[in-house]
This record gives C-alpha cells, structure tokens and sequence, in this order.
C-alpha cells in the first residue's frame, strides 16, 4: 500500500526518533557511573567522586570523527541516567550541554554557559576570570554536577598560545574548588592531539574512542539495522553484502552517518512507492547528500574504493590492510 506523504513525514519521523543502543553507549555509561559516589543505600548520587587527596574531579574526553554518533549517545545515556536526570530543588536536570560555537574565545564560551543558566546578559565590561567565576556560581547555584562540552576541539583555535593556556586554566578551575563538576568533552580527534598537550588537562580525563566500522566486522550488525528500520517502515529488503561495503564506505566507516543514510534510503523507497528497499534507492539518497555525480556515487561506480570522499578523515586512510579483503563486483 502507498502511504500518503502525510503518512510517509509519520514514518520518517518515527524512525528518527529510534535510538540504537551502541557500545559507545555502553562505554560511556560505565565511565560516567565511576565518576560520581556511591550513597549509604549503595546507590549511584550526584555527588562527583574526588580524586587527588579529594582536590578535584575528573572526566571523560569522548573523541570520534564528525558523524560518528557520540553527541547522541552522550545525549541518549545523560538523559536516562537517574543521578543527574532531575533536580527537585530546580526541576531541571543536574548536567548541563553546551555547544561550542566557532570560532569560540574563552569569553564568547563563559557567555554561552550564562546563557544555558538562565542569565541572558553579561556586561561588557565584564572581565574574563569574572565570567568565569559567574559561571561557577551558577553552576553551583543550580546544582550542575556535570558539564557537557560539545565540539570540544572547536575552543582551540591552534595548540599553543595564550588563549589555548588560559582555555587549560579553565578546564582544570573547573574540576577543582568547593563545587567542582564532572567535565565531558565531546569533539575529533583533534581534541585530543590538543588536551594531550597539557599532561595536567590530559591525566584528568578518561578517553574514550569508539572504533571506525569495519567491512565483515560490523556487516551482519548494518544487515540487521537495515532490517529492523525496514520493517518498521513496511518494507521488504534486497540489499548484500556488496552494497553494506559501499554504504560503511560511503560513510567514512562511522556508524551515525551510516545510520542516516539508511533512513534517507527508506525515506526514497516510500516515497517511489516501493514495497522493498534496494541498492538504487541507497544510490539516490546517497548521491543527494553529497551532490555528486552518478560516476562518483559509490552505490554505482564499479571501483567505488577509489573514490576520493570529502571529510573522510583518518578512519579511511588509517585502514589499508581491509580494503585488501574486499571482494569487488566485476563490471558488468
């Protein structure tokens, strides 16, 4: 049956909205558990676990290429994780997100967190150590005991400077004093080349780092996500393993814009009024994403490895030894 696009927008809409549990979210849920206290009741609290003579806190550097999935799986688990999901004082939750906007100084970063806490406006002539001691006021105020920094890497501009050193400063004030919190960065791998400049930031964090997708390795796993949104969406499958080797590929081997890519490729099957889903339609919602021709679409071209792909990054040029293990279709 042909869904209307009313019904098509319904679908679409549902499947968005599905969190696939990964083991990123697994990973970051153990490492988040071990940075607070346990209570009487040996229950996890919202207190922060204290480490060097109880001095300071400590935290976790979430790092993965650009699509990866990490800002929804961080998303996912702060967002079910009892400790911190409500605060009956401020009926808000006990951690705090903030996004780095770039180019991002320490200033425009210390405003950005005022405004997640409910003041609109900072003085101009407000000094920078004064923001930043607004900022953990007001984290105390509200009783934050995590603060999420999103795109990371975006608060340095370069690895050495003034800015860099005072951004470090930051950090580490952050994590120490009466009421410090629990700090999470999110960013690339160059959050951490840059954080590992500074051993004192760097010894504080965690680092967690999800692996890049794999041909073989994660093929039945994208088989059976493929399978699951289908069926959510009605539709039969005729994909193998030949075209989940060219979408991990078109995906820079990272498992979010994979995950999208399969969706964008139903949304086509729907609205083609197809009943099964197949490699033409991974071709056309492929190819509409990256605007390129049909002789660089990696769901068409007979030496789709050889494509050169815009933000590939490191994951594609650090796995020469698997692309010797794909068999490749022969031309037709």
């Amino acid at each position: 049956m042909t869904l209307s696009n009313k019904g098509i927008a319904a679908v679409m809409q549902s499947l968005r909205k599905a969190h696939i549990v990964t083991d990123r979210d697994k990973v970051f849920e153990k490492q988040l558990s071990r940075k607070f206290k346990l209570g009487d009741d040996g229950e996890l609290t919202h207190e922060p676990v204290r480490v060097t003579a109880g001095t300071e806190t400590s935290g976790i550097a979430f790092i993965e290429g650009s699509g990866g999935g990490k800002t929804t799986a961080i998303l996912e688990v702060l967002r079910n994780f009892a400790p911190l999901e409500h605060n009956p004082e401020t009926n808000a939750p006990r951690y705090l997100h903030v996004k780095v906007e770039s180019p991002a100084t320490l200033r425009s970063l210390g405003v950005d967190v005022l405004k997640k806490l409910g003041l609109d406006t900072v003085a101009d002539r407000a000094r920078v150590y004064e923001i930043w001691d607004m900022v953990r006021h007001r984290l105390k105020k509200a009783g934050v005991t995590l603060l999420w920094i999103d795109e990371a890497h975006d608060m340095f501009k370069s690895a050495s400077g003034a800015e860099t050193e005072n951004m470090f400063k930051m950090l580490k004030g952050l994590m120490q004093g009466e009421c410090p919190v629990v700090l999470v960065l999110s960013g690339t791998e160059r959050l951490s080349k840059i954080t590992s400049i500074d051993p004192q930031v760097n010894r504080r964090f965690t680092k967690i780092r999800p692996a890049p997708m794999a041909f073989g390795v994660d093929n039945a796993r994208i088989k059976g996500l493929i399978q699951g949104y289908s069926n959510k969406a009605g539709l039969q499958v005729a994909i193998d393993d030949d075209a989940i080797n060219r979408l991990i590929y078109g995906s820079r081997y990272r498992f979010g814009r994979c995950v999208v890519c399969i969706i964008e490729a139903i949304e086509c099957a729907l609205y083609d009024g197809a009943t099964t889903l197949e490699v033409k339609h991974f071709e056309d919602a492929w190819g509409a994403r990256e605007g390129c021709s049909i002789d660089q679409n990696v769901f068409t071209a007979s030496d789709w490895m050889a494509i050169e792909l815009e933000d590939q990054g490191e994951e594609i040029s650090a796995m020469p030894v698997v692309k010797k293990k794909i068999k490749r279709k022969k031309a037709a």
